[in-house]
């Protein structure tokens, strides 16, 4: 049976356009330039209505005006994509080939040709015999790509894989260098079967000739590859090339040689050369031979820092860089130790994990300089591609390796401290999730073979000094985390700011504005009250940018009266320096409220105290909770509800305050977030007070989870809650009894001038912030600790 028969289905009249030297296949994008004005008007036509038109070669692509004779009458029928106007004459085109179609007869030949002509729908061919053939035929497509001086190979291949044979055999075709008439012959052979076996004759024919050219082009001589008896790949040189691309292929040659590659990579460099070897020096795909080579040379394979492991030099160097910070610097400390014993220990991977400010991320520049290694970072900010940390694979336009690679290239050591900075404000979309690839970056029993997609072969990382630093814990996912060691920065006490600023930021500050002790004094006054009166923060950036501000004025002044002129800076004056103070102490001995009461809270600043009110308004008994809570600190404030509740006939309260009044309780600053269960019992304070109308203390704080049976949970954030308590002025705290041993991380300065009050009930609490007794409650247990026992485990913290 004939197979055309019956297939063709009648098309309406469309406009022709007459190719020269080009054919074009369905399923092809192409652009070509058409000059001709009948072409151009029938071009216009097409675009009038669906922008479909047809095509065919010409027999004689010489001839400015062929006739129908001179038009072969089996072409296609293409959808117009994009017209673009290059001048007065000539219009580009692209179209898209859609159906193998016949003329049936021209409609007209002026001003252009119109056809009425015939589809032909595509053959499905899904046989065994085909698919065979499909897949031999793809083989030497893939063999011809790499050896043809003007395919692409890298990105013609993919685009085959999810195609029927019928698309695959036309695409195909349309990237052969073969005669016009041989393509014209595939367009008009219809059957998949029989289009394939003539490619693969073709293909076959062309393989042939190419190679035989290269073996007449190189002969004998030049560089060939072979491997060593242990599997690497090294070059044998014969003799030399005259020309300037194998004199560059030669210096290509030495330095893979030199770079010292593991055999996989030299492996894949002498590949790449080889395919360097057969293309033009300016094609597109020995540009990106060329690129992936230098980038395998530049890296560093075997380089790396002589490490210095002097213990006592490095104590120095970290106490030199900061003051505080103890458990970091005896971490790193050990881990020097540890070099001395052994020669290749597994790589570390601290995380550091405090407050912005705190100098997290200039204790790594400390690292790299005790240690005596280089220095890298990668700020993880806003990173959401995972091909940010694995690069992009080759196949790609533009690819390029990932972060991680680039960073290690840059350092141009295979040691470095690599510092991989805010990886909690990392995200992820459709492109993947970064977080996932970094778990391969930081486990020491993977990372001995990361493999970036874009150099396609193993690196060692486990040699790198990892070192991540991160505001929060809580967006870094849990299995990120467990690869890390964590150590956790806190924020610094007054005097600690005070020694910082006088050590570290005020000389820094001098010398980057020209000054000197001569031009300007900053008295021990006048930092305590610039940290105390315009800084409330964990960190110090903001207490040096007070500082800058001071030494700006400082040079105006300088600039204006002379080199000579010098100025005093101290508490009486450093407002004409700053202006009005920003903040200002609590003032702990106003006068108590009822029904509102002061509470401990933990951010990624560091620690806050918060201010809960509570009132009682004529209503239904609704229980409302403004001031932006989140949903655990909600769920805190009703179970604190239901303890009062449960509290109104023990403490008297009047029956009807639970349905004839709502409770409102709100915490100001209400366009801030807050969150956690750690305010339970100040809520239940602030809504006691309330009821009992009695005022509740200014002078004492609280943090501490509430259960329905008044229970007092631990709470975290201990540390960083009572050194803001201690900024703010505040001498005393109550705590979860439970957080005891969270009071030995506090600073014995900080321990000694407080009192903790440890507590495991309401009812403790309420005898201690409440301003009179509640008569009708008997007086709790004694649960603090032995007056002869600090709370704090030793450290001088007081407990009641």
């Amino acid at each position: 049976m004939d197979p055309v028969k019956d297939v063709f289905e009648v098309l309406k009249t469309v406009p022709l356009i007459p190719l020269r030297d080009l054919v074009v296949f369905p399923s092809t994008l192409v652009p070509f330039i058409i000059g001709r004005p009948s072409s151009i008007q029938a071009l216009e036509k097409a675009g009038e209505s669906e922008k479909t038109v047809f095509l065919a070669a010409q027999t004689d692509p010489s001839l400015d005006n062929p006739t129908p004779k001179d038009i072969h009458s089996f072409g296609i029928t293409a959808r117009i994509i994009r017209t673009v106007s290059m001048d007065d004459k000539n219009v580009k085109v692209i179209v898209e080939g859609r159906r193998r179609a016949r003329i049936l007869e021209y409609v007209s030949t002026l001003p252009f040709y119109q056809v009425l002509a015939k589809e032909i729908p595509p053959s499905d061919e899904s046989t065994a015999e085909v698919a065979g053939l499909l897949k031999r035929v793809m083989a030497l497509f893939e063999e011809y790509l790499k050896l043809n001086q003007n395919a692409n190979f890298q990105s013609i291949i993919p685009a085959l894989r999810d195609h029927a044979p019928e698309r695959i055999a036309d695409i195909i075709a349309s990237h052969l260098f073969i005669p016009l008439e041989e393509k014209q012959h595939l367009l008009e052979t219809i059957q998949a079967g029989e289009r394939l076996n003539r490619i693969d004759y073709l293909l076959r024919h062309e393989i042939s000739r190419i190679q035989a050219g290269l073996r007449r082009k190189s002969g004998k001589s030049g560089e060939t590859g072979r491997k060593t008896e242990g599997g690497a790949a090294v070059f044998q040189t014969g003799g030399g090339k005259k020309e300037e691309q194998g004199n560059e292929l030669d210096d290509l040659k030495k330095k893979v040689l030199q770079a010292q590659m593991p055999p996989d990579a030299l492996e894949k460099a002498r590949k790449e050369i080889e395919r360097l070897e057969a293309m033009p020096p300016m094609s597109a795909e020995a540009t990106v031979c060329r690129n992936y080579l230098d980038w395998l040379i530049a890296l560093p394979w075997v380089k790396k820092s002589r490490e210095k492991r002097n213990i006592k030099e490095a104590e120095q160097i970290l106490n030199e860089d900061h003051y505080g910070l103890e458990k970091v610097k005896e971490r790193i400390l050990e881990y020097l130790s540890v070099r001395q014993l052994v020669k290749a220990p597994k790589g570390v991977i601290l995380g550091l994990i405090g407050p912005p400010g705190v100098g997290k991320s200039s204790l790594a520049k400390s690292i790299a300089r005790a240690t005596g290694r280089k220095f890298v970072r990668l700020s993880l900010g806003g990173v959401r591609d995972e091909a940010e940390i694995r690069g992009h694979r080759r196949t790609y336009i533009g690819a390029y390796p990932g972060r991680i690679i680039q960073m290690i290239k840059r350092a141009g050591t295979k040691n470095p401290v690599f510092l991989l900075d805010e990886v909690d404000k990392m995200s992820m979309d459709f492109r993947g999730d970064p977080a996932a690839a970094l778990m391969e970056v930081l486990d020491p029993e993977q990372n001995d073979a990361f493999l970036d997609h874009y150099i396609d072969t193993d690196y060692d990382l486990s040699q790198v000094m990892f070192i991540v630093t991160a505001n929060m814990l809580e967006p870094i996912p849990r299995p990120l985390i467990d690869r890390m060691e964590i150590i956790r920065i806190v924020g610094y006490t007054e005097p600690e700011k005070f020694q910082i600023a006088r050590r570290f930021l005020w000389p820094k500050q001098l010398q980057a504005h020209g000054l000197t002790e001569k031009n300007v004094i900053l008295s021990d006054s006048g930092l305590t009250k610039l940290i105390d009166a315009y800084t409330r923060e964990a960190g110090v950036r903001n207490l040096e940018r007070e500082l800058t501000t001071v030494c700006r004025k400082v040079v105006k002044r300088v600039v204006l009266q002379g080199p000579a002129h010098k100025e005093r800076v101290t508490a009486k004056n450093l407002e004409s320096y700053l202006g009005v103070p920003k903040f200002r102490r609590r003032a702990v001995d106003r006068e108590d409220e009822v029904g509102v009461s002061v509470g401990m809270a933990w951010t990624e600043f560091g620690g806050e105290l918060l201010t809960f009110e509570a009132s009682k308004v004529h209503g239904k008994g609704n229980f409302v909770l403004t001031g932006q809570l989140g949903e655990v600190m909600q769920e805190s404030a009703r179970t604190a509800f239901s303890y009062v509740r449960s509290k109104i006939f023990e403490l008297n309260i009047a029956k009807d305050v639970t349905t004839n009044f709502d409770i409102h309780i709100h915490v100001p600053e209400g366009a801030t977030p807050k969150e956690g269960p750690s305010a339970g019992i100040t809520i239940a304070i602030a809504i006691l007070s309330l009821l009992t109308e009695i005022p509740v203390s200014k002078k004492i704080v609280m943090s501490g989870e509430i259960t329905l049976r008044g229970k007092v949970l631990p709470v975290g954030g201990i540390k960083e809650k009572l050194l803001a308590v201690h900024r703010e002025g505040i001498r005393e705290a109550i705590l979860p009894r439970d957080n005891k041993s969270d009071l030995k991380d506090l600073p014995k300065d900080i321990a000694q001038d407080m009192t903790i009050h440890l507590v495991e009930t309401m009812d403790e609490v309420l005898k201690m912030v409440l301003t009179r007794d509640l008569p009708e409650m008997t007086a709790p247990p004694n649960t603090a600790a032995n007056s002869s026992t600090p709370a704090g485990g030793g450290e001088g913290v007081r407990a009641h």
